[in-house]
C-alpha cells in the first residue's frame, strides 16, 4: 500500500484507481481490511506538531538584550533599595514576556483550526452496505458518497458524478464553485485547481451528487500537506525587533564598558571600593533607557487602536510597525482587490455591443451602447430585451436587499444576470408573473446549459429559454434574433469572435437562446433543445475591482511599495483585474513589471534563482498552489523585501505565516487563515491594507521620535557622572535622581510622542531600507549634540548653584530640574525630526502640551514638598534658579532648530531608518 501514496491519481482512469486501492466499487472494503488499513495509515486526522513546553516558551520571552538590560536595571535599583522603581521595571519586563507568550501561543492555533476543517461524518460503502461513519475512521480505498451540503472528508478520485460542483476557494483560490466530472482526462502535471476529476478534503459540495474512492487521508491529503507547510514556516523577526535587538546589544556593551572603566578609574584614584561601585552603578542606571520598552508597547498599542478604526485588527503587536516597513504586498484577487460580486459588464445582442454601468448586485445602473450615446430602445421582443429576459427567467437565484446592502441567494453568476435585467428598466418582475415557470432542466456538466419552460397563456406555444456555455449553445442555433426582434441568419464566426473578445478581457461569457414547444406541454426534455434554437445574445461578467482598491494600489506605488496579485483564479481573469486596478503600472523607484502573468505551471519549472527574479519583475501570478505561494514569499524575502501576504483560504495559511505580515480576510476568511495571520481585515478590502501601511509608517516615525528624544537624557546623565569622576568631584545627580528622571519623563513626556499625528507626505516617500539602522547618522549626531548640551547646562548650573548657596541638595535639585526642563523643551523639537514646530504648529499635539505642563508640576512637587525632599535628598530653590533652568532649556531648543534648519538647507534626510 505504501508504494501507492505517490500516485498521480487524477491522471489515472477511475477504474484503474479502484483496482489499485479497493477492487470493488460496488461492495467497497470489508471490516477486516478497514481495520488493517486503519492500523497502517492511522486515523483520518491532521497531526498537530509537538508543542514546546509552556515554561520553555515563556522563558524564551526573556532571551533579549534589552530585557537583560532591564533585569540588570531592576537588580541595581533593588540594591539601592528603591523597591518602587525596581517593581515598575520588573513589571514592564513581565508584561512584555506575557504578551509575547500569548502571541506565540496564538500562532499554534492555526494548526488546530486546520484540523477541524475535515468533515465530521462520511457516507461510505462497506461490505456492500451504505453507512455513515465518523470521518476519522476513513481509510484509503473507502468508497465515499457525496451530495450537496457535504464537506469532503478526504482526498477522493471521483468514480461517478452527476452535476457535481465543489467550492474549492479555501484550498485553491478559485472564486466560483468548480464543476467536477469523474470521467475527465487530466494531464499528469495539471495544477490542483484544474484536477476536475478529484474532490479534496475540507472542500464543500454545493451541487449535485458523486461517488469517489479515498486516495489519501489525514496528513497525506492536500490539506494535510498545507498543515505541514504551516508548521514548518518560520516566524520571522520584524524589522523593529531586529533593529531594537541590535541597538540593545550595542547599548549593553557600551554600558558594561563604561561602568567597568568608571570603576577602574575610581579605584586608581584611590577612592573607596564601595563608593566607586555605587558610582559605576549610577553610571549604568543613567545609561539605561528604562522607559523604552514601555513606550514602544504603548506606541504600538495606540497604532492597534488607530488601525482598528480603519478596519484592520492587529493580532500580533509588532505587526503594527512591520506594516510601515513593507516593500511589497502580495494580495489575493477575489474579495480583496475585487468586490466578490459578479457583475455583467458587456453584452452582445442583435449585432450591437452594450455596456452595463454600476457594480456588484446593486441594480442601480443602466444598459447603454458601448462608447456612450443614448440608451437603446429596449422594446419588448428586441434581441437585447430577450437576452436580458432570458438571463432573468432562466435563473434559480434571488437578489436580497438587507441592511442597505444587496446580496445574492444562490449562484453569483445568476445574481449578476438578475441585476443586469433590472438595470434595463424592463418590467422583468411582471414578466416572471405573467410567464410562470412550468419545468426546467438544471445545469448539468455534460450538457453545459440550463433551460426553463414558461407558460405563455391559453392556446399559445410555450417558450423555452436556454443559457449556457457558448460551445454548447451555438451548435444548437440556426438563426439569431435581430435588433428589431425578427429572426435573421446566424453568423457563428461573428458570435465566437465577440465571445473571444470578452474572454480576453477576463469576462466569463454566457450565451442565451430560445425556442418554443407546442401548447399543453408541461415538461421539458433535452430532446426539445435539439431542434433549431434562436440565438439571442451574450452576456460577459466579471467580479469587478473595488474603486477604492484602485486608488489604494496607486497610493502604494507612489509610496514605493510593489503590489503583486497571487491567485488561484484563471490567468485571463487575473490579468484583466490586474490591468483595471493598475498593478502593471510603474512603481516608485521600481518601474513597471516586465511580465504580466505567470502561471503556477511556469513557476514549477523555475529554480530558486530564477524564481527570485520572476518574483521581482512579475505583477500577476495565477493558478498557483500553496507551496508556490510560500516559495514566492520566501523568494521576495530573500531579495531583501519586507513582504505582506493576504489571503482567506486554507491554501493561503502557510504563506500568511511565512510573510513578515500575514493579512487575513475577516468576512470571507477561514479560521485557519485568521489564526495564521498577524492582521485581520474586517471589510476584506485592499484599501484597508493601504490604510494600515500608512498607520504603520506613522507608528515607526513616532518610535524613532521617542528614541531620538529619550537617548540624549541618558547621554547627558552619563556625561555628568563621567565628568564628575574624571574631575574628582561629588556626583551632581544620584542614582535615585537618574531613575526619577528616566521613568517620570518617559511616562509624562515621552508617551505623548506616541500620540503625535502623522506628518503630511507620509505615503509619498519610498519605504525604509530594511538594512538601515534604527537611527541614521544625522540623528545620532543630534542625540550626541543634545546630550552634551544637557550635560554642560546641568553641570554648569550645578556648580553655579553650589557656589551661590553652598547647599549640595539645592545644587543637585537644580541639576535634576535642568535635565527635566531641557527634555521638555526638546520634546517639541522631536514632534518632527525635520520640520520646525513653528511650521507644523505647537497645538497639533495637545497631549505634548499637557505632558510638559504635568512634568513641570511634578518637578515643583519634587523641589518643594518636604517628604519628597527627604526621600530624594532635594531642596527648595529660588526664582532666579528657575529662570536659569528655563534659559538652559530654551538654549537646547534653539540649538536643535538651528541644526534642523542647516540639515534642511543641505537636503540631509533625518528621518530614522
Amino acid at each position: 500500500m505504501e508504494t501507492l501514496i505517490g500516485k498521480h491519481w487524477h491522471h489515472l482512469p477511475a477504474a484503474e484507481v479502484v483496482d489499485l486501492l479497493c477492487g470493488d466499487a460496488v461492495k467497497g472494503l470489508d471490516g477486516f481490511e478497514v481495520e488493517r488499513r486503519l492500523r497502517h495509515f492511522g486515523p483520518n486526522v491532521l497531526t498537530p506538531p509537538k508543542p514546546k513546553p509552556a515554561i520553555i516558551r515563556f522563558l524564551h520571552q526573556f532571551h533579549n538584550s534589552l530585557v537583560y538590560i532591564l533585569i540588570a536595571s531592576a537588580a541595581v535599583t533593588g540594591i539601592l533599595k528603591d523597591w518602587a522603581d525596581a517593581s515598575i521595571i520588573l513589571g514592564v519586563v513581565l508584561i512584555n514576556a506575557v504578551m509575547g507568550y500569548i502571541q506565540e501561543a496564538k500562532a499554534e492555533k492555526a494548526i488546530h483550526a486546520l484540523a477541524e476543517t475535515m468533515g465530521a461524518e462520511a457516507t461510505v460503502i462497506r461490505s456492500g452496505e451504505t453507512r455513515k461513519i465518523p470521518a476519522v475512521g476513513l481509510v484509503p480505498g473507502d468508497i465515499v458518497l457525496l451530495q450537496a451540503g457535504d464537506k469532503v472528508p478526504a482526498d477522493l478520485r471521483l468514480i461517478q458524478s452527476r452535476d457535481l460542483q465543489v467550492a474549492e476557494s479555501a484550498l485553491t483560490g478559485e472564486s466560483v464553485p468548480v464543476s467536477k466530472q469523474a470521467d475527465a482526462a487530466i494531464d499528469r502535471d495539471a495544477n490542483l485547481a484544474d484536477r476536475t476529476n478529484m474532490a479534496y478534503g475540507s472542500t464543500l459540495v454545493t451541487y449535485g451528487r458523486a461517488s469517489g474512492i479515498a486516495v489519501s487521508t489525514g496528513d497525506r491529503t492536500e490539506v494535510g500537506r498545507i498543515s505541514k507547510l504551516i508548521s514548518e514556516a518560520r516566524i520571522l523577526e520584524t524589522p523593529l525587533t531586529k533593529k531594537i535587538k541590535k541597538f540593545s546589544r550595542i547599548l549593553l556593551y557600551a554600558i558594561l564598558a563604561l561602568s567597568g572603566l568608571t570603576f577602574a578609574a575610581g579605584v586608581l584614584q584611590g577612592r573607596a571600593a564601595f563608593e566607586t561601585l555605587m558610582t559605576a552603578i549610577a553610571l549604568a542606571v543613567s545609561a539605561i533607557p528604562e522607559g523604552l520598552p514601555a513606550v514602544v508597547t504603548v506606541t504600538l498599542a495606540i497604532g492597534v487602536t488607530r488601525m482598528a478604526r480603519r478596519r484592520a485588527i492587529i493580532r500580533r503587536l509588532p505587526a503594527v510597525e512591520t506594516l510601515g516597513s513593507l516593500t511589497v504586498i502580495c494580495t489575493d484577487k477575489t474579495g480583496t482587490l475585487t468586490q466578490n460580486q459578479m457583475t455583467v459588464q458587456r453584452l452582445f445582442a442583435g449585432g450591437g455591443i452594450y455596456e452595463a454601468t454600476g457594480s456588484g448586485y446593486d441594480p442601480a445602473g443602466e444598459i447603454r451602447p458601448e462608447g456612450g450615446g443614448e440608451a437603446p430602445g429596449l422594446a419588448a421582443g428586441s434581441a437585447l430585451a430577450e437576452t436580458l429576459l432570458a438571463g432573468f427567467l432562466c435563473n434559480d437565484s434571488a437578489l436580497v436587499h438587507e441592511e442597505g446592502r444587496w446580496s445574492v441567494e444562490g449562484d453569483p453568476t445568476e445574481g449578476a444576470l438578475l441585476c443586469s435585467a433590472r438595470k434595463s428598466g424592463l418590467p422583468v418582475e411582471d414578466e416572471k408573473t405573467r410567464r410562470p415557470r412550468l419545468d426546467s432542466i438544471p445545469f448539468q456538466s455534460e450538457y453545459q446549459y440550463m433551460a426553463t419552460l414558461h407558460d405563455e397563456g391559453p392556446g399559445r406555444p410555450r417558450s423555452v429559454y436556454v443559457k449556457g456555455a457558448i460551445e454548447a449553445i451555438l451548435p444548437l442555433c440556426a438563426t439569431a434574433l435581430g435588433s428589431g426582434g425578427s429572426p435573421e441568419p446566424l453568423a457563428p464566426d461573428v458570435v465566437r469572435k465577440e465571445a473571444e473578445g470578452m474572454a480576453a478581457l477576463g469576462l466569463r461569457v454566457l450565451a442565451f437562446a430560445r425556442t418554443e414547444i407546442p401548447a399543453g406541454r408541461a415538461t421539458l426534455e433535452h430532446s426539445d433543445l435539439r431542434r433549431d434554437l434562436v440565438f439571442l445574445g451574450l452576456q460577459g461578467m466579471i467580479d469587478p475591482p473595488r474603486p477604492e482598491a484602485i486608488a489604494a494600489v496607486a497610493t502604494c506605488h507612489e509610496a514605493g511599495i510593489m503590489v503583486k496579485m497571487i491567485t488561484g483564479d484563471h490567468p485571463l481573469t487575473a490579468a484583466a483585474v490586474a490591468d483595471q486596478v493598475g498593478l502593471t503600472k510603474p512603481c516608485y523607484g521600481h518601474g513597471a513589471p516586465r511580465t504580466c502573468v505567470r502561471t503556477g505551471r511556469e513557476l514549477a519549472e523555475l529554480e530558486d534563482g530564477a524564481l527570485a527574479a520572476a518574483a521581482e519583475e512579475t505583477a500577476v501570478f495565477a493558478r498557483v498552489s500553496p507551496e508556490q505561494k510560500l516559495r514566492l514569499v520566501e523568494a521576495l524575502q530573500a531579495g531583501g523585501n519586507v513582504a505582506a501576504m493576504t489571503g482567506d483560504g486554507v491554501n493561503d495559511a502557510p504563506a500568511l505565516k511565512q510573510a513578515d505580515v500575514g493579512v487575513a480576510m475577516g468576512l470571507a476568511g477561514t479560521e485557519v487563515a485568521k489564526e495564521a495571520a498577524d492582521v485581520v481585515l474586517t471589510d476584506d478590502n485592499f484599501a484597508s491594507i493601504e490604510a494600515a501601511v500608512e498607520e504603520g509608517r506613522g507608528v515607526f516615525d513616532n518610535l524613532v521620535k521617542f528614541i531620538t528624544w529619550t537617548l540624549p537624557t541618558n547621554v547627558g546623565e552619563s556625561l555628568i557622572i563621567i565628568v564628575a569622576i574624571a574631575a574628582g568631584l561629588t556626583l551632581p545627580v544620584l542614582p535615585i535622581h537618574v531613575l526619577w528622571i528616566n521613568m517620570s519623563t518617559a511616562v509624562l513626556l515621552g508617551t505623548t510622542l506616541a500620540l503625535e499625528p502623522k506628518e503630511p507626505g507620509l505615503m509619498s516617500r519610498p519605504p525604509r531600507d530594511p538594512r538601515l539602522p534604527l537611527l541614521t547618522k544625522d540623528l545620532v549626531l543630534r542625540i550626541l549634540l543634545v546630550g552634551v548640551m544637557i550635560s554642560a547646562c546641568a553641570f554648569g548650573l550645578y556648580e553655579w548653584e553650589l557656589g551661590l548657596s553652598g547647599s549640595l541638595e539645592q545644587a543637585r535639585t537644580v541639576a535634576v530640574n535642568v535635565v527635566v526642563v531641557a527634555e521638555a523643551f526638546y520634546l517639541f523639537n522631536c514632534r518632527s525630526l525635520r520640520q520646525s514646530p513653528f511650521r507644523i504648529g505647537f497645538l497639533g499635539n495637545v497631549w505634548a502640551i499637557g505632558g510638559a505642563a504635568a512634568m513641570i508640576a511634578v518637578q515643583v512637587l519634587f523641589t518643594y514638598v518636604p517628604f519628597l525632599n527627604r526621600f530624594f535628598q532635594s531642596a527648595p530653590i529660588g526664582a532666579a534658579s528657575w529662570i536659569r533652568i528655563a534659559a538652559a532649556g530654551l538654549v537646547v531648543f534653539l540649538a536643535v532648530e538651528i541644526e534642523k534648519g542647516l540639515s534642511r538647507r543641505k537636503g540631509a534626510g533625518t528621518i530614522g531608518g
